[in-house]
């Protein structure tokens, strides 16, 4: 299972922005908080980065069929 660790980000989830450390095991989030003690397969320093979740474009205009 592979680890990543992204330190220092600017973090924006529901509706706030603060300093935050984010680790993501086996492609899932495990753990968020403002500072993380872990091992991990890669590390990445996000200092003076943003970290947003993921997006989703609902202005979109399916077909059907398609």
């Amino acid at each position: 299972m592979s680890t990543l660790l992204i330190r220092n980000a600017r973090l924006v989830n529901e509706g706030e922005v603060f300093a935050a450390d984010l680790l993501v095991r086996g492609g899932r989030i495990d753990k968020i908080a403002t500072s993380i003690v872990a091992r991990a397969d890669q590390e990445i320093d996000a200092a003076g980065q943003w970290l947003l979740p993921g997006m989703i474009d609902d202005q979109v205009h399916f077909r059907e069929p398609g």
